[in-house]
C-alpha cells in the first residue's frame, strides 16, 4: 500500500508540513513541538524491510546529536497494530507516530517508503531521501550536522557520527 500523494509535494527550502501523526496518547505531532531542533521525520510502515533496517540508524543519529535532533518515525500500519509496533521499539528514543488514514504522509506527498525529511531548527525541509541504504549513514550525517551548523551559525556541537549501523535494542 503506498499513500495518497498531493499535487505539490513541499521541496527543499520550503516550509515542512506541521503534520507528523499522533503520538501514543492520541496527541497530534507537529514539527512546531519540536522547536530548537533539526527534526529528521522518517516515513515508514512495519513490512517494509528497508523502512526497519532504517530506523536503528536514525536512533543512533538522534542519540549521538545528544538532544539537539528529534527524529520522529511517521508509521502507517494500521492504528490497530502501533500498539504492538511501539512495543517491538520499546528501547528506542525516537519519536514514533501513526497515521493510519495518511494526513501526514499526504501533506509530505510520500510517494512510497522509506521516505526522510530532515527540517532545519527555521522550519524548512533541508533534504529528502527515498529510500534506505546502510550506505547512505555517512552521508545523512553529513547533512544532518551540516544543518546543524547552519542552523547555529558556527560548528555543530555534538557532531552525529555514521556509526549508525549497530542496532541499539541489542
Amino acid at each position: 500500500m503506498v499513500a495518497p500523494t498531493i499535487a505539490s509535494p513541499p521541496l527543499v527550502g520550503q516550509s515542512a508540513p506541521l503534520a507528523l501523526g499522533r503520538g501514543a496518547k492520541g496527541k497530534d505531532v507537529t514539527v512546531a513541538d519540536f522547536a530548537g531542533k533539526v527534526v529528521v521525520a522518517t516515513f515508514w510502515a512495519s513490512w517494509c524491510e528497508p523502512c526497519r533496517e532504517e530506523l536503528p540508524a536514525l536512533e543512533n543519529l538522534q542519540r549521538a546529536a545528544k538532544g539537539s535532533v528529534q527524529v520522529v518515525a511517521v508509521n502507517m500500519d494500521p492504528a490497530d497494530r502501533f500498539p504492538e509496533v511501539r512495543h517491538i521499539l520499546r528501547d528506542f528514543t525516537l519519536m514514533l507516530t501513526t497515521d493510519p488514514r495518511h494526513k501526514a504522509f499526504a501533506a509530505y506527498g510520500v510517494p512510497g517508503i522509506p521516505l526522510m525529511v530532515i527540517v532545519g531548527r527555521d522550519g524548512r525541509i533541508a533534504s529528502i531521501h527515498s529510500g534506505y541504504g546502510v550506505g547512505r549513514n555517512a552521508q545523512i550525517a553529513d547533512e544532518v550536522n551540516a544543518v546543524l551548523r547552519a542552523d547555529l551559525g558556527t560548528p555543530a556541537d555534538p557532531q552525529v557520527s555514521p556509526s549508525a549501523q549497530q542496532d541499539p535494542s541489542r
